[in-house]
């Protein structure tokens, strides 16, 4: 993440972009639902694009053709799930691509495929998973941060792998996911603790809301 303009075959930037499209169009749809059903969510819908903006414009160079940072993708999913996540990444994508040039436009697609969809997805399910176990939602944001930076770059480099598939698909996947691994869990750490720091403010400002949309349980509040 983000894989820049022009990396990818155009097949695959073809690939990665209809997948994105129906899962953003189906986003669009949750998004609108949470905001007729809690008109004030929109706030922290917004904190939490712009949180997933501020942290995803960080970025250290790997030689892989594409680059190393945090995500902040992992709040979004804990508030409004994946879906909703998507649509967040996508904006942002469009934007860091457009001013600032990090990634691009034709691999836009691929980007919201691992940095909006599978990365928080995979986040989120351990999310919901760990707070049906009773685990605190303080120890919970941590994981879902970490686990979604994580599962982000997982992608990313399956992404890569399948594009350059040299001398195999498998070969190539764990190229890629070697080279990202020592600036990334370092990294998946630090984004974590930060989004601790960030559910612990709305714990104390705004726990009914969080309570409401689901993202904590009823004796948390």
């Amino acid at each position: 993440m983000h894989i820049m303009e022009g990396f990818l075959p155009p097949f695959w930037c073809a690939v990665w972009y209809v997948i994105a499209i129906i899962v953003v169009g189906y986003g669009l749809y949750k998004i609108k639902n949470v905001v007729d059903e809690f008109p004030e969510s929109k706030a922290l819908l917004a904190v939490s694009g712009a949180f997933m903006f501020v942290l995803s414009s960080l970025k250290l160079p790997s030689v892989t053709g594409s680059c190393s940072h945090p995500t902040g993708n992992g709040l979004s999913a804990a508030l409004f799930g994946p879906a909703a996540t998507a649509v967040l990444a996508t904006i942002v994508l469009i934007f860091q691509a457009v001013l600032l040039a990090h990634g691009g436009l034709t691999t836009l697609g691929a980007n919201i495929v691992s940095m909006g969809i599978v990365g928080p997805l995979v986040g989120w399910i351990v999310y919901i998973l760990l707070k049906k176990g009773g685990v605190p939602s303080k120890i919970n944001i941590f994981l879902i941060a970490f686990i979604a930076d994580l599962a982000t770059y997982v992608v990313t480099a399956i992404q890569l792998g399948l594009a350059f598939p040299e001398p195999n698909t498998m070969a190539a996947i764990t190229k890629f996911f070697v080279i990202f691994a020592p600036t990334q869990l370092p990294l998946a750490i630090a984004e974590g603790l930060l989004t601790v720091i960030i559910w612990n403010g709305l714990m104390t400002y705004r726990p009914k809301l969080l309570n409401k949309l689901g993202a904590i349980a009823d004796k948390e509040i």
